[in-house]
């Protein structure tokens, strides 16, 4: 089993205050940023969808939304009665 090469990074203090608030418990600073470095972002989905595709989607969450926003206010309606 080979032994495990190390590296020193300089931080900022404001970087290191930030990785230290995302580090978990139990966790190194070297998981955390392992962790954090394979974290995916909303821009790599980007291309994934058809324009109509993203179109359908966005009309779906809107139907929904109002949707939900209608049983709420048939809710708050019936407790008020």
């Amino acid at each position: 089993m080979g032994e495990t090469e190390y590296r020193n990074v300089r931080l900022t203090e404001e970087a290191y205050q930030r990785l230290k608030r995302r580090k978990k418990a139990g966790e190194s600073f070297s998981d955390t940023v392992e962790r954090i470095a394979g974290e995916r972002s909303l821009l790599d989905l980007a291309g994934i969808l058809s324009d109509e595709e993203a179109r359908e989607m966005r009309d779906a969450i809107r139907d929904r939304d109002e949707r939900s926003r209608d049983e709420l206010d048939r809710l708050a309606d019936r407790l008020d009665s």
